[in-house]
């Protein structure tokens, strides 16, 4: 089971493409999250499946140069 106490820098929603999956996506955008990209779709046979990473902006942290003192 997966630990989200701290949020994570980078969200990959998959579902089927319904309501529960865009309240989903809505509930990280309220969060601070920002869509990365366009969204994917494919069918499975029997309905659509889509699929949104989404990005949390100020959990970047610059990585220093090689040989550097931080």
């Amino acid at each position: 089971m997966s630990d989200f106490t701290k949020p994570l820098g980078y969200r990959l929603i998959t579902g089927p493409d319904d309501a529960e999956f865009c309240a989903r996506v809505s509930g990280l955008l309220d969060q601070g999250y920002q869509l990365h990209g366009s969204p994917a779709l494919t069918f499975d046979g029997d309905r659509v499946i889509a699929a949104q990473a989404l990005v949390l902006p100020h959990s970047a942290v610059p990585e220093a140069p090689v040989g550097s003192a931080r």
